[in-house]
């Protein structure tokens, strides 16, 4: 087994941060484990396995099981036994399994449990939510300049230099800390008042004596950290402007709603003509091929872009995030069956009659049955959201989020049989190695719950998940084999044969 390392992306415990401190490897029976430090706070780590995605899920590489596995063992070894662990997923169950044989072999820990539940989870499970394009901060961030390891590099057009600079990303920063999870929308504003109660502050300080000044040191950091976000969120909404990402937006909504799919098509197959981005292009193929159970264009795509991707539709294919349209069904065909059978052609009307005549979708389903996406016509107010569908701007609650969400409120997967079975994955809730008296007087007092993405997970579910945290007076803590975002994901997939 090879060497990894546990990344700290934010706030981690004492005694966690004095291995990290130490440098000392925690030993198993045939590995060597040892926790970096990022930073000395946060609450999501990361194993920084980028390659865990494609290893696994498509070439069916199971190495990283087994460090997934010890990774959770370590965990334990640090906080304690779990006093229930939940899972869905294929690679979900083995990890449990090769970290409760871990378990069994190692000796058996008698404090009391420090996190109340446990959750583990397939990135397969919900690909919907990686596609869509991250309208919180920090998500936006990392599509833009792409976060890596806790730390983002802005360049000259952000600095306002001829410099790079890279930055830490944690809750040491408070500006960042405070607009991390908001809305990109909210952003903007809250930084100009920040920057004017900054210049009032410095004003105020002209006149102070010189233990005065001291004093007001501790605010250096954030006149140091506030004209980088300012300079990010310009040069974002620069870019976004050249984009049309409102219309993109709007696009990636109509395809989660299930309305208007007839322009939606009309737009992506405008994008691969343009030759746009074939990330881009990809991934409003695979957004519509999930929520439609179609796809119409991967033709125009391949010879777009070239023969020579050929082995990366293969690849999307295999891992069902496109859907090759039946022999001899066309959309043309489509709407003139529906022509003889609705005599109202309003756009919304029209497009619901021919979608139906598709093999059901089953993100159709789920979408129902979980509530996933809010009723139309209804307002939604990004500066005080109400559920987690904020992080997509109202539009859509993160599939992944929502299980977890369902799993912990119904302590189980009783009632959750069909979403189960529609997603066609290994479900699984056993109880942890602690007595259920001992769990109830801790967790009652913490709430805190461990949710691990195996394959990745994206900066908007970590906001969904500690917006759901604040709302449920609970703490979720994220794990993660690495982070993902649509393009990491897609470029994992790519294969060029040329």
């Amino acid at each position: 087994m090879p060497h990894w390392h546990l990344k700290l992306m934010e706030d981690a415990k004492e005694s966690l941060n004095w291995f990290c401190c130490s440098k000392e490897p925690i030993r198993g029976n045939d590995s060597d484990c040892q926790i970096d430090s990022e930073t000395t706070t946060g609450k999501r780590w990361s194993l920084e396995l980028p390659e865990f995605f494609r290893e696994n899920f498509l070439e069916g590489d199971q190495r990283w099981v087994t460090t997934a596995g010890s990774a959770l063992h370590l965990l334990q070894s640090v906080y304690g036994s779990f006093s229930k662990v939940y899972g869905i997923g294929r690679c979900a169950k083995m990890v449990y399994e090769s970290w409760r044989e871990l378990m069994e072999e190692g000796e058996q820990r008698t404090r009391q449990p420090e996190f109340a539940k446990v959750f583990l989870i397939d990135r397969d499970v919900d690909f919907v939510t990686p596609l869509c394009s991250q309208v919180v901060y920090e998500g936006l961030v990392d599509d833009i300049f792409r976060i890596k390891c806790g730390s983002v590099e802005f360049g000259p057009d952000v600095t306002s230099t001829d410099k790079s600079i890279k930055v830490m990303l944690n809750s040491q920063d408070k500006v960042f800390d405070e607009i991390r999870n908001e809305h990109f929308s909210n952003v903007f504003g809250f930084l100009s008042q920040k920057a004017k109660n900054l210049q009032t502050a410095y004003d105020k300080r002209r006149g102070m004596d010189i233990q005065d000044k001291h004093a007001k040191k501790s605010g250096r950091g954030t006149c140091f950290v506030l004209p980088l976000d300012i300079g990010a969120s310009e040069s974002m909404m620069k870019k976004k402007a050249k984009q049309d990402f409102q219309e993109l937006l709007k696009t990636e909504h109509s395809l989660l709603e299930g309305f208007e799919i007839r322009e939606c098509i009309t737009y992506i197959e405008e994008h691969i003509n343009r030759q746009v981005s074939m990330i881009d292009s990809l991934r409003l193929l695979c957004l519509l091929s999930i929520t439609e159970n179609a796809v119409y264009l991967m033709n125009i795509c391949s010879i777009i872009y070239g023969i020579e991707h050929l082995l990366t539709f293969a690849n999307l294919r295999q891992l069902g995030l496109l859907e090759e349209q039946q022999a001899g069904e066309t959309l043309t065909v489509m709407e003139s069956k529906v022509g003889k059978l609705v005599t109202d052609k309003t756009v919304g009307k029209l497009t619901d009659a021919f979608s139906s005549l598709a093999k059901k979708s089953n993100f159709r389903a789920l979408s129902k049955r979980l509530a996933l996406v809010p009723k139309s016509g209804e307002e939604y107010d990004l500066r005080v959201p109400r559920d987690m569908a904020y992080v997509f701007s109202g539009a859509y609650i993160p599939l992944s989020c929502k299980l977890i969400e369902q799993v912990m409120e119904r302590d189980g997967w009783t009632g959750l049989e069909e979403v189960a079975r529609m997603l066609n994955r290994q479900e699984f809730a056993v109880t942890g190695g602690c007595s259920s008296s001992e769990a109830r007087n801790k967790t009652d007092a913490q709430r805190i719950v461990l949710v691990m993405f195996l394959g990745g997970c994206t900066y908007s579910e970590i906001s969904a998940l500690r917006f759901l945290g604040k709302e449920r007076g609970c703490r979720f803590i994220v794990v993660t084999t690495a982070i993902t975002n649509s393009a990491r994901l897609l470029e994992a997939l790519l294969d060029n044969s040329a």
